[in-house]
């Protein structure tokens, strides 16, 4: 089986290196298919490309969307996408334009917390300006000594409840599979495990309603294999992909060396009931 990653992370939004260095990663540890999956923002997906084609690694155009689901955040992977659908292009610059809004109020939180200048702090750590989310403002609390690691300051300021936790409307899951659907992609629940953990997390049956909803609007895939899942939940979620009748994809969500769940490269295979969501592309 080849080397599969279709999930993973640049400075276009939130993660560390730019798209020339995280293929230049993916390929030094053995990637054979690869797709780039920022969030809400496609402009890393030319430069990836070029890169991908001088190591002669198969590249799928990503993406993943935020979603406001009941009071959930979501993200949805778009893959196979084209980058150029207007509809697309028109909604994921809606999703981006409420990040800066979001950011200033975060700051004004933490504030009020004792901790000031914290936005221009984590516009240090963000190499698209439009694209600031919690993981720079994580960042930066790390990097000014106020917790030791990027997990200890989510835990303590960024999610719900939390001194710099600020609730965002992002787009809605019926919007989101439509943008993916029309611009020729697949649209795949990322990370389904993360959804089940947290003040407000899901339980089975709400994650089921979630996934008979995701398949009504038109989702075809379902993220078995990712950083932030267990062995576990690896065959778990092969169940439910099995049951919704959902192909598989699996992907390390890397956002940076240090930092993330695992790194790029070497993921488990997928547990035999899978039908894999690679089946649908053609890869070049």
């Amino acid at each position: 089986m080849l080397d599969y990653d279709l999930h993973c992370h640049s400075t276009v939004s939130d993660g560390t290196l730019t798209p020339t260095e995280l293929v230049n990663r993916a390929a030094a540890r053995g990637v054979k298919v690869l797709a780039l999956t920022d969030h809400d923002d496609t402009d890393g997906l030319d430069e990836a490309r070029a890169v991908a084609a001088r190591f002669g690694m198969a590249f799928i155009n990503g993406v993943e969307i935020s979603v406001t689901w009941r009071k959930h955040t979501l993200h949805i992977v778009g893959l196979g996408i084209d980058p150029d659908y207007p509809p697309l292009k028109e909604g994921l610059q809606s999703v981006r334009s409420g990040r800066g809004e979001r950011a200033r109020k975060m700051a004004d939180e933490l504030a009020k917390a004792g901790i000031g200048g914290v936005l221009q702090g984590a516009l240090k750590f963000a190499g698209n300006p439009t694209m600031i989310g919690r993981a720079h403002f994580a960042r930066y609390l790390v990097e000014a000594g106020h917790c030791k690691d990027m997990k200890s300051v989510f835990n303590r300021y960024l999610v719900t409840g939390k001194p710099g936790y600020v609730a965002h409307q992002w787009a809605t899951l019926a919007d989101a599979i439509s943008w993916i659907r029309g611009s020729g992609g697949v649209a795949v629940l990322a990370h389904p495990g993360r959804y089940m953990v947290g003040k407000n997390s899901m339980g089975k049956k709400t994650l089921q309603e979630l996934l008979a909803e995701f398949v009504h609007l038109g989702g075809q895939a379902l993220e078995v294999v990712t950083g932030s899942h267990t062995p576990e939940q690896y065959v778990e979620f092969a169940r439910y992909a099995d049951q919704f009748n959902l192909a598989a994809s699996c992907g390390s969500d890397f956002h940076g060396p240090g930092e993330s769940y695992r790194d790029m490269g070497h993921l488990p295979d997928l547990p035999l009931i899978c039908r894999p969501v690679w089946q649908s592309f053609s890869l070049h």
